[in-house]
């Protein structure tokens, strides 16, 4: 050693202390996982497509903008039409066919499918995602954030859990895998975003179920939005990683954009004066709202020397929602793609997905090619180097690492898979208990309750406004061949059909 030179190494040494060492390439990444609930393909400033629509236009995210300038956009990113499957698909890298829990949960051996005329419906997972396997009518599975501390993480959830029905262990993120829990519970909507109305509990103090958000009593009856104080509550976890010394995975599942529909007042006005109907400036103010955590994320990153071994995932659970209390036409509020949440058509699953990894991936690109919620699972342990790894789940997501790094496609030869034998409850197109299979340009759904097919080339009709079953019967024998050999083998679950009480054919069996 020589020693001439330690007192200039000392010095280095606390100033890397003191400002913030930059990474060295055997550090562990940081992961922050922003998910949005209910957010639109179309919610946003930042274009999707190959160019720029009136809802661009309309909303202002300059968050999303800034991680798309300095990251890689997904035109193509898909998740499944409602909240749940998503959720248990992103956290165990299951297919929702093979997990079951294909409707949103809340109450323990409780479903929510609304009754039927032509159909019942089977008895899928309603108890949720569980981290053991002795909970009745849910899947057992090691779970992402388990991993991640297994493996040195200290990790975060922030919002939004929804993971499994009330009284079960998973409705508590702290039997999930996560050292800090920050408001999140069984329940999957809000009562209220204001902390005026003590974010939808009763009383000042205490927490309401299903739909009062737990944990946030500091600020009730404050006029706080309650995305501002998840974020400042993250910021503080994220201060507790760093005291750790451990890389951190923040999970900032925020409760928006998900109805009620309630003004952020920081941004309400701006959106009024630009003559939006009252329900559509309020849906825009809580756009901006989200965004806005977004920049003061980046910023805290900034601002502790962090930004440059972070990785950032921005990604949403499922189409827009385009019902009521939606103004306007309804099932057009993520045009040009048909309908929104709850659908099998584009508006239902496609996602507005940004990926940013410093020094991997390249700034301002974007990729064309699909993927589907369940490969984040293996993604995001690849991104933080975890190679050796076992769980009880089949795994069925295929990492998107390749495409990150432009290094390959995992698209090509690739079938992707939706399966819903569920009723949500609300009507419109694409709305029922259906599968899907997405094959390159093609998407094939197959509804269960009249055992009709809607064929479409995605790449040339996005909107899906032209149904071409009738046009090219070899096409549709092909994917109904391979959407029904893929249900079968994973076990997938069917819809019976009241009049004969028999299980709704196989879609290759129609």
């Amino acid at each position: 050693m020589n020693f001439n030179k330690l007192p200039f190494m000392l010095a280095c040494i606390l100033g890397a202390v003191l400002l913030g060492c930059k990474p060295t390439k055997d550090q562990a990444p940081n992961i922050i996982l922003f998910l949005v609930d209910d957010m639109g393909w179309q919610d946003t400033s930042v274009p999707f497509w190959h160019e720029k629509t009136p809802y661009n236009e309309r909303y202002q995210t300059p968050g999303m903008e800034r991680l798309a300038s300095e990251g890689m956009i997904f035109t193509q990113a898909y998740a499944n039409s409602v909240c749940s499957p998503t959720r248990v698909s992103l956290m165990s890298g299951m297919n929702a066919a093979r997990h079951r829990v294909t409707n949103w949960t809340l109450r323990r051996n409780a479903s929510v499918d609304a009754t039927d005329s032509i159909l019942s419906y089977p008895q899928w997972n309603v108890n949720g995602l569980q981290p053991t396997d002795s909970i009745e009518r849910s899947t057992h599975a090691t779970m992402l954030p388990q991993l991640l501390k297994d493996h040195g993480y200290f990790t975060i959830h922030c919002g939004k859990a929804h993971f499994g029905a009330m009284t079960t262990p998973s409705a508590n993120p702290l039997n999930c895998g996560f050292d800090v829990n920050i408001a999140g519970h069984a329940g999957g909507g809000i009562g209220s975003y204001l902390g005026e109305k003590n974010f939808g509990n009763a009383q000042k103090g205490a927490h309401t179920e299903p739909w009062g958000v737990p944990g946030l009593e500091q600020y009730h009856g404050d006029s706080i939005f309650i995305t501002e104080a998840l974020t400042l509550e993250a910021k503080k976890a994220l201060d507790s990683a760093r005291a750790s010394n451990k890389p951190f995975f923040l999970y900032m599942a925020h409760y928006a954009i998900h109805i009620p529909l309630n003004a952020d007042k920081r941004f309400y006005q701006k959106y009024i004066d630009q003559g939006l109907p009252v329900p559509e400036a309020k849906y825009a103010s809580m756009i901006e709202a989200m965004d806005k955590s977004l920049i003061d994320l980046m910023d805290y990153l900034d601002t502790n020397n962090l930004s440059d071994n972070t990785i950032i995932l921005f990604m949403s659970d499922n189409g827009g929602f385009s019902l009521r209390p939606r103004a306007g036409e309804l099932h057009t509020h993520n045009s040009p793609l048909q309908s929104g949440k709850g659908s099998a058509y584009e508006g239902g699953i496609r996602e507005p997905m940004i990926v940013k990894w410093p020094g991997q991936v390249k700034q301002n690109t974007s990729c064309n090619d699909y993927l589907i919620i369940e490969d984040f699972f293996p993604s995001i342990l690849e991104m933080a180097g975890i190679k050796n790894y076992t769980t009880p789940q089949t795994v069925d997501g295929q990492s998107f690492v390749p495409m990150l790094l432009n290094q390959g496609s995992s698209t090509e030869g690739r079938d992707l898979f939706w399966h819903f034998p569920n009723n949500w409850g609300p009507t419109g197109p694409g709305i029922g208990a259906t599968s899907t299979i997405r094959s390159g340009d093609w998407k094939l759904i197959y509804y269960y309750a009249n055992q009709n097919f809607e064929l479409f080339n995605i790449t040339e009709d996005i909107g899906e406004q032209h149904n071409l079953a009738n046009t090219k019967p070899e096409k549709v024998l092909e994917l109904t061949k391979k959407l029904g050999e893929y249900l079968r083998s994973v076990d997938a679950q069917r819809p019976t059909i009241k009049a004969s009480g028999k299980k709704a054919p196989w879609p290759d069996q129609v």
